[in-house]
This record gives C-alpha cells, sequence and structure tokens, in this order.
C-alpha cells in the first residue's frame, strides 16, 4: 500500500510515517517504480504496537530501543521482554496515580448536592486530604 493509504488506516499523518522511517521505527519499505514507498500489510500490526506503546507514555526512545532489538531478531527476546517489563511496571504505577486523583475527585464530586449552587473555597494547596 501506497504512504496515503497506509496514512488514512493508521491514522498517522504521512509526515510521522516518513519520520518514523527516518529514525529507525518503521523498516525501510521497498519502492516502485515511480519511487512511491510500497507498505507491505504487516507494518499496520507494527504500527498499532507503537501506538499503544506511545498511548502508555514510551518515550520514542524506549520504542526506538525495542525496534532495534526487534530488527536484531529473535535472540533479543529476554532483553525485548525486559524492556517491556520496566514499562509496564512505569504503566501500572501512573495508573495507581491516577486511581488515587480519581478517588479524590469522586469525593469531591459526592460532596456537592444535586444542581444546588455551593460556594466553597477549592483552592487546595493549603488543605489536607481529609479536607477535601
Amino acid at each position: 500500500m501506497k504512504i496515503g493509504e497506509l496514512a488514512h488506516r493508521t491514522g498517522l499523518s504521512m509526515d510521522t510515517l516518513r519520520y518514523y522511517e527516518r529514525i529507525g521505527l518503521l523498516p525501510r519499505p521497498p519502492r516502485a517504480a515511480s519511487g512511491h514507498r510500497e507498505y507491505d500489510a504487516s507494518v499496520l500490526t507494527w504500527i498499532e504496537f507503537l501506538r499503544r506503546l506511545k498511548t502508555t507514555g514510551m518515550p520514542i526512545s524506549g520504542m526506538l530501543e525495542y525496534a532495534q532489538l526487534r530488527d536484531r531478531g529473535p535472540e533479543t527476546g529476554a532483553a525485548r521482554r525486559r524492556l517491556l517489563e520496566a514499562h509496564r511496571d512505569r504503566v501500572r504505577a501512573h495508573v495507581a496515580e491516577l486511581q488515587s486523583c480519581l478517588a479524590v475527585l469522586d469525593a469531591k464530586i459526592a460532596g456537592y448536592p444535586g444542581d444546588a449552587k455551593v460556594e466553597t473555597n477549592d483552592d487546595l494547596s493549603h488543605a489536607d486530604s481529609d479536607a477535601l
């Protein structure tokens, strides 16, 4: 598929796809006689994986490290696993932090009556967590 179709199917811009190729996140595809890139459909799965890594906060440097290990073959499986496990640990910690924040929001919302207007000081800089 050409880069425009790949962009459409992945939701990434053509510039992003070219950038990913330039830095090594995407393999260089073969080119048609016209010089246009011809992507294999298997790249869709790889791009979806990259999107999930990005969504979960992995920096491009981490994605590049993973891609380089992947390109070196199956003997890098243990290193790839360690990299993903470390990232998973960071994601879990972030999810726990977000759950804590959500609990505070839920408690704050529960303190407001239905549609009534409530005057309150929402400056939390000096409040302890029990006063929220």
